[in-house]
């Protein structure tokens, strides 16, 4: 079982697992294909030799029901999103640290993107679609699936190593991914299309992680939700855009209906207030959409953000 990196998971996370546990169903880890999971999307070419490191022979592979054995302290966090399987392998060296690969695949690309940009902080190291190098750790997205490639110890060989480890299986996943379909409907507000602003959920104790809301999934997130949230640029980044697509219009209605009740009573017919900070927040919904503004400086920016989203999503949909 792997312990997690200090670097991945900060104690915040720690919140997010124990909340997260009752998703989670412990299993057994296997050698080869488990039984009665979904195979990966495509055969990948792992190299069996990169820059002096050479790979063990062995090779985990794990499902829904087998993460938590090898991921201690995380793996609710793969199964808030359409987790499928990940496949581990290990590459030693005599007197290297070894170097360990994980490679998570995912049912949906959108969730490959949403698990890479839940804990982006590093610089862009150029491998995939998406990916940061810090710490002896890199991480990238590309298609269906989430790497995480790290040393376990120091040493500038090494990570080079590792640098060229994740361009050759980068290099051997074909497909391209795209982020969420929902972001394009962001391109209405200021910085709704920097990756760097944004954070893809599924889960409410995930959204949380992004911005706090509530203890309790009063937006009724799961994983038929899609839950993006954008921070605005400007001073302390305060403002914040979230859009919500439901799978109908009833689950939406039912959603802003609770969000409503227990964050902004006090809107009443209009469905903005002005909050204890001086600042703004609206919510609103379009067919199976809900659009919320947090930390707006007025009631007109707030009502003008969530109706650009509209039209923008009324002129997508025709």
């Amino acid at each position: 079982m792997r312990k997690v990196n200090p670097k991945e998971w900060d104690v915040k996370c720690l919140v997010v697992v124990l909340a997260l546990c009752a998703i989670s169903v412990v299993g057994t880890p296997c050698s080869g294909f488990c039984a009665g999971s979904i195979p990966m999307t495509e055969p990948l070419q792992w190299p069996h030799e990169i820059k002096g490191w050479a790979w063990d022979g062995e090779r985990a592979l794990y499902d829904r029901k087998s993460l938590y054995d090898y991921i201690d302290g995380a793996a609710e966090v793969y199964l808030a999103y359409h987790f499928e399987r990940a496949e581990v392998r290990r590459y030693v060296r005599e007197g290297r640290p070894s170097l360990v690969a994980e490679l998570y695949g995912m049912t949906k690309t959108e969730d490959a993107f949403g698990l890479f940009m839940l804990e982006r902080q590093d610089p862009e190291a150029g491998i995939g679609q998406g990916s940061e190098f810090g710490g002896g750790m890199l991480r990238f997205w590309k298609g269906r699936y989430f790497a995480s490639l790290f040393a376990e110890g120091e040493g500038g060989d090494a990570e080079e190593a590792l640098l060229a480890l994740g361009r050759s299986l980068a290099a051997s996943i074909t497909e391209t991914g795209q982020p969420p379909d929902v972001l394009r409907y962001l391109s209405a507000v200021p910085g709704g299309r920097d990756p760097a602003r944004l954070c893809f959920v599924r889960s409410h104790i995930l959204l949380n992680r992004c911005f706090f809301i509530s203890h309790e999934n009063i937006l009724g997130l799961g994983l038929d939700v899609e839950a993006l949230l954008v921070r605005l640029p400007g001073e302390k980044d305060a403002v914040r855009v979230l859009l919500l697509r439901y799978p109908s219009k009833p689950r939406a209605a039912s959603a802003l209906k609770r969000f409503a009740d227990a964050y902004m009573p006090e809107a009443r017919e209009n469905g903005v207030v002005k909050t204890e900070d001086g600042r703004w927040t609206s919510a609103e919904r379009h067919r199976q959409f809900v659009m919320i503004v947090f930390g707006a400086t007025s009631q007109a920016e707030a009502s003008s953000l969530t109706s650009a989203i509209v039209q923008k999503i009324k002129e997508g949909t025709r």
